[in-house]
């Protein structure tokens, strides 16, 4: 079965999907352990490929080779890619798109922001003409053969939400993402204005959006919920707190608990098994 197909069919099953932001190889082999979705957030791979906030200095080459990576060390998860606004350019979406699908993407997100891009939590954005970023997205869904396509506004004003997210579900878009919202009041009413197509939650820590359970988002009708940064922000609070601890120490590691610290050891056994899931699972056939 090829990797949207999995996906959509996932998708449409009881219950809301998470698929846990990664942002480089070493996050992905950890997230691995626990999902079998990841997303491959764009505010993840900006931060960690260039140390530079998410704002659209990604170039597209780097993402498809970051998701190439990513299918050869884990054939049979789900990835779902940010692609921010298709790199400006509709020919040069359509080009992305393909390349992914090729290298084994599961699906791919698609904004309707123009530039400069921000977060979808931050302040400041702005959105194309609706009809603009239509046009973009019907090219993108006449390239695409079988790879999920979720059509995403990030419209802030409250009757533009609404009337974007309808125009969206009325696409051939598999899935509608309207970003940032705001309360589950909100959530409610998105739900009703596209029907019966999937709607998709993204979740990010000190973001604009509630903190809610995936029984919640079930409860609302949420068929997707996309985890941006647990795995950024974690390894960045982790970091600073052993970076402080050794300074405080002079210099001396901290004694290890080899039952349960993650020392060398530890570091090496999570790598090795990726080696041994692409030999034991294999790549998909597409």
């Amino acid at each position: 079965m090829k990797h949207g197909t999995k996906l959509r069919d996932r998708i449409a099953a009881p219950g809301t999907t998470p698929l846990v932001g990664v942002y480089d190889m070493y996050s992905a082999s950890v997230a691995a352990g626990h999902y079998d979705g990841m997303f491959v957030s764009g505010f993840g791979f900006a931060a960690s490929y260039y140390g530079l906030p998410d704002i659209g200095f990604i170039a597209w080459p780097d993402m498809v080779a970051f998701v190439q990576r990513l299918r050869g060390a884990f054939p049979r998860h789900h990835l779902l890619v940010d692609i921010d606004d298709g790199y400006a350019d509709p020919e040069v979406a359509c080009h992305v798109v393909g390349s992914l699908e090729r290298m084994g993407a599961s699906g791919v997100v698609l904004e309707d922001q123009k530039r400069p891009r921000r977060c979808g939590h931050a302040d400041g954005k702005q959105v194309l003409p609706l009809d603009e970023y239509l046009t973009k997205l019907e090219m993108v869904l006449r390239t695409r053969r079988d790879l999920v396509v979720v059509a995403r506004t990030d419209a802030t004003d409250e009757a533009d939400i609404m009337e974007r997210a309808r125009r969206l579900a009325a696409t051939d878009a598999d899935v509608i993402l309207v970003d940032g919202v705001r309360d589950v009041e909100g959530i409610r009413r998105i739900r009703e204005v596209v029907g019966g197509k999937p709607l998709l939650f993204n979740q990010i820590a000190g973001g604009k959006s509630p903190r809610l359970s995936l029984s919640e988002l079930t409860d609302l009708g949420v068929d997707v919920a996309i985890y941006s940064t647990p795995c950024l922000f974690a390894a960045h609070e982790a970091m600073e707190a052993a970076l402080a601890e050794l300074k405080r120490a002079d210099g001396r590691l901290p004694s290890l608990d080899p039952a349960r610290g993650v020392g060398v050891a530890a570091s090496t056994k999570l790598l090795e098994r990726n080696i041994a899931r692409h030999h034991r699972e294999g790549p998909e056939t597409m």
